[in-house]
């Protein structure tokens, strides 16, 4: 199935190949194609995806770039791409939750809070795990698992968590609620490692996806508003329509989870 799919596909984009001749410019196609291939994936995901050059230009400044996947992934586990602080980082700038109103802002922020977390922990020489749940812990969980062993665990989040809550009961009380599967480690998520590790594998598919469609898809999309012939408007308009429904059920086929 999915080898006919795949055959589908190149199919569409040979039929799309004679229309190459009005191709989109520069800083328009990119944004044709990240609106496009976002509209593509997961409706979960997609949010989380249209922020990719953001991330990516945020980390290029500290020549992390191979970190995208994770850095998405912290997105997804922290808001799944909604609100005005889509990274959670208010709170590692000094501020209270939400208190940063800007994605922009927010990206920034997230970014510097994870470069911080990643210099300490190569510093402290503990393991990507522990770097990664220092994003929800701070750095005072790189300290702790640096003179308890350099790996992460989540007994060790617990045991931080709960040293936390009890120099501060009356901050760390999980809202009250003894039934929050936190309780009583109300400091922080002992599980987030866990989750995001989860969802780097979800975004690495994602972004491997993309990259392959992006490719082939800049050989062939161009601008409509150049086309002056309707009858090749509307063939190159069938073709697309077929090509995106292709590639959804390609996606499907490839495991990613259904919406």
């Amino acid at each position: 199935m999915i080898k006919k799919l795949i055959f589908s596909f190149f199919v569409l984009l040979l039929l799309l190949i004679p229309f190459i001749s009005f191709g989109l410019g520069g800083s328009e196609l990119k944004h044709t194609l990240n609106r496009y291939l976002s509209s593509i994936f997961l409706k979960d995901t997609a949010k989380v995806l249209s922020y990719q050059p953001s991330i990516e230009k945020e980390l290029d400044k500290y020549n992390l770039t191979e970190f995208t996947p994770l850095l998405l992934a912290i997105m997804y586990q922290e808001s799944g791409g909604e609100g005005n602080d889509p990274m959670q980082a208010s709170e590692s700038a000094g501020l209270k939750r939400n208190e940063i109103q800007d994605a922009s802002l927010s990206i920034q922020q997230g970014v510097f809070h994870f470069y911080q977390m990643y210099t300490l922990g190569v510093k402290e020489h503990v393991d990507m795990e522990t770097i990664i749940q220092s994003y929800n812990m701070g750095p005072g969980y790189i300290h702790y698992v640096a003179a308890n062993g350099f790996k992460h665990s989540e007994k060790l989040a617990k045991d931080y968590s709960k040293m936390q809550v009890d120099d501060h009961p009356d901050l760390y009380t999980c809202g009250g609620f003894k039934g929050n599967f936190r309780y009583p480690y109300c400091f922080g998520d002992f599980t987030y490692a866990t989750k995001v590790q989860k969802k780097i594998t979800l975004m690495e598919k994602v972004l491997k996806s993309t990259s392959y469609v992006r490719m082939s898809l800049e050989i062939v999309l161009f601008s409509v508003k150049h086309t002056k012939n309707q009858g090749t408007t509307l063939v190159f308009c069938i073709c697309c329509h077929r090509l995106r429904k292709t590639l959804y059920i390609l996606h499907h086929k490839m495991g990613f989870p259904t919406v």
